[in-house]
């Protein structure tokens, strides 16, 4: 609960005054007291949902933290060297210096091949908690006035991230980072017209291109970690201004926050939950190998490893290019290949797109300009429910899809049959969960609203004086009732809006549209409560229960 801070008592002993005469120096002349004191001052919620936002930024720390130390032995060259160092398999290859500076960190740099798992899997546990995190906020709603830019910003880092992921794995130059490289490039290729040119702009030449490396070894340490350092920094700050968000419950409204300040009790639990962060990371990086690229070799055009499959964040790009069918234009003596320009370019746009600018599109459908700071509880808003685990469904069916030819070879089945099965199930399984979902959420509204009117079962059996047998039921805590009945007032159907050629305009038309299918299932006001069965019995009506 948040407190009054205790009034200090002026330091008596020797080394107390000293600190408090370099404060007072500090502050007569930076003026950073009153700052600090609203700082330590601040009053954050407490709720485990709330940690996903941290790991996502104590695993960023930690990936700028090891990433420093592998810049120091890395080498972006794509000079062609002969291997001589210390893993026997590979004595004598011929391979850039790249692969060769990765294998010298991970067998012959003391502490490297743990430094450099601990990257890997940071990076890993970044975009996988980046990505938890924003369901969460997506979910509860935490997205709606006045934090929609946060989510922008948001949705930006997770997009820069996948780059940043794929940008790293690709450094090493080993075959399999390399066979996805060459994807990429076909995808850049398959951009109409100046594909081709862009491709070899990036590149610096034809496929693998002498100045892709290097190039990518900039974007990777300088250019995309200030871009994340520049948007983290603009989040954390709006998530000051704004105030953290909260669920509902006793005390709880939209003009407070309930909770601990950030001194001491914040601090220190943060604290805590990086070091146990970092410990999670080094022991996932001491005991799980990951990425041992000198199994995959060096990069050789020639060679494509069996069964390549990227990092996890990248699978389902990598599923819808495979289900794509293999179709081509020709159009004025240039080639458009459809099959890599629709999976690899337009889709991701589409669904960033979308992802980017939903708080918007939804508050524009209901005509909501309410600010919020109490969350939504997910069955209180089936339609978003619905649409966020229609998308999850579809995500998980193109993920799945980018690993076909495994599921193929271990299942002992058709990879055509497979790719076909998929390619329906990307295109009706989504539906079927919004239905699914959205019933889901509705029946869940049904049982707190009869919960919130008879209460908790009880096994009490009584009988009525007209005979009839009925089960008390005891009440919940106003604090139970506050939390499943919480909802903003005024949440319902669109409020018209001006725009459009003409009132009642196409616009205005597609709006209230939109605006009643969001608000279909939206819950309605609780009912009264009544504890004594199915009917209102007052307590002298009932005899003495039954034995």
């Amino acid at each position: 609960m948040t407190t009054t801070a205790p009034r200090r008592s002026k330091p008596t002993t020797m080394t107390g005054k000293a600190v408090g005469g370099v404060g007072r120096w500090a502050d007569d002349r930076f003026g950073g007291a009153s700052f600090l004191r609203r700082t330590f001052n601040k009053v954050f919620p407490d709720h485990w949902s709330f940690m996903l936002g941290e790991i996502a930024l104590y695993s960023f720390i930690i990936l700028l933290l090891t990433g420093v130390f592998l810049t120091f032995f890395f080498d972006p060259s794509i000079k062609e060297v002969v291997y001589n160092g210390s893993y026997e398999p590979l004595k004598g290859v011929k391979m850039t210096q790249a692969f060769a500076s990765t294998l010298n960190i991970s067998f012959d740099v003391r502490g490297g091949l743990l430094i450099r798992q601990i990257h890997h899997w940071a990076a890993l546990i970044f975009v996988a908690s980046m990505s938890v995190h924003l369901l969460r906020v997506f979910f509860t709603g935490a997205f709606r006035k006045p934090r929609e830019m946060n989510w922008v910003i948001g949705a930006l880092l997770l997009q820069i991230s996948l780059l940043e992921g794929f940008a790293g794995y690709s450094l090493p130059d080993d075959l399999l980072s390399g066979t996805g490289l060459r994807i990429g490039f076909s995808i850049v290729e398959s951009i109409p017209v100046i594909g081709t040119y862009f491709g070899f702009f990036v590149f610096g030449g034809n496929y693998p291109g002498p100045q892709f490396i290097p190039r990518l070894f900039t974007i990777h340490i300088l250019l995309i970690p200030g871009i994340l350092l520049l948007l983290i920094s603009a989040h954390m700050m709006l998530l000051w201004h704004q105030k953290h968000t909260q669920f509902p419950g006793p005390g709880k409204t939209e003009t407070n926050v309930v909770g601990h300040r950030f001194y001491p009790v914040f601090m220190a639990k943060g604290g805590a939950f990086f070091l146990l962060v970092f410990a999670v990371l080094a022991f996932l990086g001491a005991a799980f190998q990951i990425n041992p690229i000198w199994l995959y070799g060096p990069y050789n055009p020639a060679q494509v490893s069996a069964g390549s499959q990227p990092d996890w964040y990248i699978g389902w790009l990598d599923g819808s290019i495979r289900l794509m069918p293999p179709i081509e234009t020709n159009i004025a003596g240039h080639t458009i290949s459809w099959n890599l320009l629709v999976p690899g370019l337009v889709l991701p746009g589409v669904i960033f797109g979308l992802l980017t600018m939903y708080p918007f599109l939804e508050a524009w459908a209901t005509g909501d300009k309410r600010y919020h700071n109490l969350l939504d509880r997910p069955r209180n808003r089936p339609v978003r429910t619905g649409l966020g685990v229609m998308s999850l469904v579809f995500y998980f069916i193109l993920w799945l899809a980018g690993g076909n030819d495994i599921f193929a070879h271990v299942f002992h089945l058709s990879i055509n049959t497979l790719t076909w099965i998929f390619r329906v199930g990307v295109i009706v399984a989504p539906p079927i969960a919004f239905v699914i979902t959205k019933r889901l959420c509705i029946g869940l509204q049904r049982k707190d609203a009869a919960l919130a009117e008879h209460g908790h079962e009880t096994g009490i059996i009584k009988r009525l004086p007209s005979g009839e047998y009925i089960e008390v039921h005891e009440p919940i805590d106003a604090g139970l009732r506050e939390f499943i009945g919480a909802r903003a007032e005024g949440e319902g159907g669109p409020k018209p809006i001006t725009r459009g050629k003409r009132p009642g305009g196409p616009l205005v038309a597609a709006q209230r549209k939109l605006g009643g299918f969001y608000g279909d299932g939206a819950p309605a006001p609780l009912p009264e409560a009544h504890h004594n069965g199915h009917g209102e019995h007052h307590p002298e009506e009932l005899e003495t229960p039954v034995d």
